[in-house]
């Protein structure tokens, strides 16, 4: 059997670029979008790529249905498909719901759910073919329970957090599992709005008294991934006991 594959989306920093070093270090075929950091994926991929890794860069828009036919259509010029689908690619909005315009929540959407689906969408007919595959969805901690000023965010976690339950009940018997990690706050470029003060203040309302690291996220997806055939449809809460 040659190497298994993982499409990473929004892998250009982050929880996203963690995780393809993850995977690649396990010695994963590595698949890795962006769409609006091409240099820091072209970058991403000649470093998984010096370090022996089998790496291609898929630029593209995960919320856009045509690019993602593009990108499958790519992947099965390389291999037949993909085992691992990491849906991560994502944005937040900060602010109160009635000062959000149209276009930004039409974005969200489209980056952070519709996305999810038309990937998964693309994904899952391979995995069922092989009666093997995982689809892990990076979600959040406010799809849970909800933040303020944070609405529109929340409510595309939430169909997330729904999708993959749903999802994870239709693939079960193709013995496929999809399940979801619930990020708490993760130390990175998302949470650089706030300053030292904000940082320390939140810090102290966490009780495991700090931020999460990417890395973290990624040892968890790469778990997953690796095992856990009867574990599936879960909402896996990462938030060192915010929620």
């Amino acid at each position: 059997m040659g190497k298994k594959a993982v499409l990473v989306t929004g892998a250009s920093r982050g929880i996203g670029a963690a995780c393809a070093r993850a995977f690649a270090g396990a010695g994963y075929r590595i698949f890795i979008n962006s769409r609006k950091s091409p240099k820091a994926l072209k970058a991403l991929e000649t470093e998984l790529r010096a370090s022996g890794a089998d790496c291609e860069a898929l630029p593209g828009n995960v919320g856009n249905a045509a690019d993602v036919r593009g990108m499958f259509e790519r992947i099965g010029m390389v291999c037949e498909g993909i085992d691992v689908l990491v849906n991560n690619a994502g944005i937040s909005y900060e602010g109160l719901l009635t000062d959000m315009t149209d276009d930004e929540w039409n974005d969200l959407l489209h980056t952070n759910l519709s996305s999810v689906f038309y990937c998964s969408r693309a994904a899952v007919p391979y995995m069922v073919s092989k009666k093997a595959g995982k689809i892990i969805n990076i979600s959040s901690m406010w799809g849970r329970v909800g933040a303020s000023c944070e609405t529109a965010y929340s409510a595309t976690k939430a169909g997330m957090n729904g999708f993959t339950m749903a999802l994870a009940k239709e693939l079960a018997p193709s013995d496929i599992q999809v399940n979801a990690i619930a990020c708490g706050v993760i130390d990175t470029a998302m949470n650089a709005w706030l300053d030292e003060e904000e940082r320390r203040n939140l810090a102290e309302e966490i009780p495991a008294g700090r931020f999460g690291t990417a890395d973290e996220v990624a040892a968890l997806a790469l778990d997953l991934a690796e095992g856990h055939r009867y574990l599936t449809g879960q909402i896996i809460g990462l938030d060192g006991g915010y929620v």
